[in-house]
């Protein structure tokens, strides 16, 4: 996983050295904003996280209410199985514990 991580920083890293030109970003009213080409995208990418997460929160909050007004036990899987662990060691599953 490490060497994972790692090929991503590189594959990354070698993105932001290859895009330093400056880009000019021609917003309302005549107004230009020049940045680095790896700035405008992360950011594009930030603005659009943070938007999915907003618009997220209501549903969540919803679901959430909505559980704690049914009263439901244990949370279910995508399968209709429930999330209780379950013994992972042999004695305790030959012995019900």
């Amino acid at each position: 996983m490490w060497l994972l991580n790692a090929a991503l920083f590189f594959v990354l890293f070698a993105f932001a050295l290859n895009n330093q030109d400056m880009v000019t970003l021609h917003l309302f009213f005549g107004a230009r904003w020049q940045a680095p080409m790896v700035v405008v995208v992360l950011l594009a990418m930030l603005i659009g996280v943070f938007l999915g997460v907003v618009a997220m929160v209501p549903l969540w909050l919803r679901a959430k209410k909505a559980r704690r007004r049914s009263g439901a036990g244990p949370a279910t899987t995508a399968f209709g199985g429930d999330t209780t662990l379950l013994p992972t060691d042999p004695i305790e599953r030959r012995h019900g514990l």
